[in-house]
């Protein structure tokens, strides 16, 4: 299952976490996908995508109703 936003293609981010005493492990930073019922803007038809939080606050997506 793919943790990409299907409308502005935010993707994990890989890096490290660094302790006090500066020890380095690995982390990743995922973004906040939901999945969301939309209308579709070109036919107008329901389909269902993830997406992530900021491009529905943004208002990139309409809700499906």
């Amino acid at each position: 299952m793919s943790r990409v936003c299907e409308v502005c293609g935010k993707k994990p981010s890989i890096g490290n976490k660094v302790s006090h005493a500066n020890n380095k492990t690995s982390a990743v930073w995922r973004p906040n996908l939901q999945k969301l019922r939309c209308v579709d803007t070109k036919t107008g038809s329901v389909k269902k995508r993830k997406v992530c939080t900021r491009c529905i606050r943004s208002g990139f997506v309409k809700k499906a109703i």
